[in-house]
C-alpha cells in the first residue's frame, strides 16, 4: 500500500521587542542567568501583567504579510500546565479567539508554486530555559526567556513531503526576518518549529494518527527528522501495527526520533479568559497604519529586481536574501547605474569577505558609494578589472575610497596608446623566433605575448589595446 504523508507546522517566532510581552524587562539574549527578571515575568503573587502594545503591532504585520484575516477583538487564555521553567504554572497564551486567521503563503516546489494555508497566528510568552549539567544529575532554571514575547503560527495541513515542509520553513522565516521583527535565529531559538505529521493511504479523505515532532534547530533537521518520521510510521503501518499519538524528540546525531511522552490535547491545558487582561481591540485604523508601513518583501523585491535591472533569477535570488543586502545592492546600482556588473562584484568580492569574516553586510567596511565608485572607474578605463580584485580587497581591509587606494598603490591602468605600442615593438624584436611560430599559424603563441607585455606593464596596461596593438604588430 502507498502511504502519502499529512504535514502541519507550528512555528514560534520571538519578537524583536525591546521589553518582554507584559512586563518592562529587557528581551536581550545572552545576559547572565535570571537577571532580566521582575515579580510579573516571576509570577509572584498579586502582580498583573500589562501588554506590550508592539507586540500586536508586529503579529499584525506578520498577519498582513502572509494574507491573513484580522479579527478585529482577541482574548487571552491560561494554558496551564506544571514545569520548572514555568514560574506561574500556566502560560498566557491564546486561544478561542485568535487575532489572525486563514492566511496563506506560496512556496516553490519543483519549479512549481504550491500555497499551503496559515491556520491561525496568536500571541503568547514563552517559557523560560532549562540548563542541564552535563557532570551531575541537576538541572538549573533561567527565568530570562520568560515573558519574551512569541507569536504562534499554525499551518493547515497541507504539506504532503519533508521538502515541502523545508519550503514552508525557509518562507516564513524570510518574511519575519524581512519584516525586522524577528532575528530568525534557530541557535538562539527565536526560531522554533514543532511538526505533526502522519501517514494516510494515498486517495483517502481521513487523517492517520498523528506524532509531533520536537527538538529541531535547523532547517535541515526539520526535513531529515520529518523524512526518518515518514520512513518510521511507514515501517510500522506495513507491518500491521498502529502509530502511537506521541510527542517525540529528533536526536540530530543519531539521526533518528525517540519517544517523550504522549501527545497533549487542548483539554488537557484546561484553557480559560486570563481574567487580568481585557480583551484586544484592533479597529480599521490601527490595521491601515500598520499596512502603511509594511515593506517589500523578499518575493516581491526578487521579481522586481529581474524585470527593472534585467538580472538572473539566480542573481536576484541571492541580492534579496536578506533586506539590507537588498538596499546595499540596489544602492549601488542607483550610484554606478550597472546593475550585473553591480550584481557580480556584491555577489562576489563582498559576500565572499564577508563569509570569511561572518560579518553581516550592515558591518561591510566598502560602502556602496566606493564600490560604485570603483565600477566606475572600471567602466571609465582607469583600473582594469584585476586591478580592481586589489583595489576591493583593500577596501575592505582599510575602509578607503577607491581612489585613495588607487593613488597609494599607484594602480593607473595605462592607456596611452603610444608608450605602449613602444613596448610591444621591443618585446618583439627580443622574441623573433615566437614571433615566427606565431606568424607560421601557431596562435597560441599570442597568449605569450600577452603575458610579456603584462609583465612588462606590471599589469597596468589597458588588456583590451594591448590585444588590438598585438595583433596589428605583429600582422607584419
Amino acid at each position: 500500500m502507498e502511504f502519502e504523508p499529512v504535514i502541519g507546522l507550528e512555528i514560534h517566532a520571538q519578537l524583536l521587542t525591546d521589553a518582554k510581552i507584559f512586563c518592562g524587562c529587557s528581551t536581550k539574549f545572552g545576559a547572565a542567568p535570571n537577571t532580566h527578571t521582575c515579580p510579573v515575568c516571576l509570577g509572584m503573587p498579586g502582580v498583573l501583567p500589562v501588554l506590550n502594545r508592539k507586540v500586536v503591532e508586529f503579529m499584525m504585520k506578520m498577519a498582513l504579510a502572509t494574507h491573513c484575516d484580522l479579527n478585529r477583538e482577541c482574548n487571552f487564555a491560561r494554558k496551564n500546565y506544571f514545569y520548572p521553567d514555568l514560574p506561574k504554572g500556566y502560560q498566557i497564551s491564546q486561544y478561542a479567539h485568535p487575532p489572525a486567521e486563514h492566511g496563506w503563503v506560496e512556496v516553490d516546489i519543483n519549479g512549481g508554486k504550491k500555497r499551503i494555508g496559515i491556520t491561525r497566528i496568536h500571541m503568547e510568552e514563552d517559557a523560560g530555559k532549562l540548563m542541564h549539567d552535563e557532570h551531575n544529575p541537576a538541572s538549573y532554571v533561567d527565568l530570562n526567556r520568560t515573558g519574551v514575547p512569541l507569536i504562534e503560527i499554525v499551518s493547515e495541513p497541507d504539506i504532503r513531503s519533508a521538502e515541502e515542509a523545508a519550503a514552508y520553513l525557509r518562507r516564513l522565516h524570510e518574511i519575519l526576518v524581512y519584516l525586522e521583527i524577528c532575528d530568525g535565529n534557530m541557535e538562539e531559538g527565536s526560531f522554533r518549529c514543532d511538526a505533526n505529521i502522519s501517514l494516510r493511504p494515498r486517495g483517502t479523505e481521513p487523517f492517520g494518527i498523528r506524532a509531533e515532532l520536537k527538538n529541531m534547530n535547523s532547517f535541515r533537521n526539520v526535513q531529515r527528522a520529518l523524512e526518518y518520521e515518514i520512513k518510521r510510521q511507514q515501517y510500522v503501518l506495513e507491518g500491521g501495527g498502529q502509530v502511537v499519538q506521541e510527542t517525540r524528540l529528533w536526536d540530530d546525531t543519531a539521526g533518528v526520533t525517540h519517544p517523550m511522552r504522549s501527545k497533549e490535547e487542548a483539554h488537557d491545558y484546561r484553557y480559560f479568559p486570563d481574567p487580568d487582561l481585557v480583551p484586544v481591540v484592533i479597529d480599521d485604523a490601527w490595521i491601515d497604519e500598520i499596512r502603511k508601513g509594511q515593506p517589500e518583501l523578499s518575493l516581491e523585491k526578487r521579481e522586481r529586481f529581474m524585470r527593472e535591472y534585467q538580472i538572473p533569477a539566480y542573481d536576484a535570488g541571492v541580492l534579496t536574501a536578506s533586506r539590507a543586502l537588498a538596499d546595499y545592492y540596489e544602492e549601488v546600482v542607483r550610484l554606478s547605474g550597472e546593475p550585473k556588473i553591480a550584481a557580480n562584484w556584491v555577489m562576489g568580492d563582498i559576500l565572499r569577505f564577508l563569509n570569511e569574516e561572518k560579518r553581516e553586510i550592515r558591518e561591510c567596511p566598502i560602502a556602496p558609494a566606493s564600490l560604485a565608485g570603483m565600477i566606475r572607474l572600471i567602466q571609465q578605463g582607469t583600473i582594469s578589472g584585476k586591478m580592481a580584485k586589489e583595489v576591493s580587497e583593500a577596501m575592505y581591509r582599510s575602509g578607503k575610497t577607491p581612489q585613495a587606494i588607487i593613488e597609494e598603490k599607484g594602480l593607473v591602468q595605462i592607456t596611452d596608446e603610444g608608450a605602449l605600442a613602444k613596448t610591444i615593438a621591443e618585446i618583439i624584436g627580443k622574441n623573433s623566433a615566437q614571433v615566427e611560430q606565431y606568424r607560421g599559424g601557431k596562435e597560441k603563441v599570442f597568449g605569450f605575448f600577452v603575458g610579456q607585455a603584462m609583465k612588462a606593464t606590471q599589469g597596468k596596461a589597458n588588456p583590451q589595446l594591448i590585444n588590438d596593438l598585438l595583433k596589428k604588430m605583429l600582422a607584419g
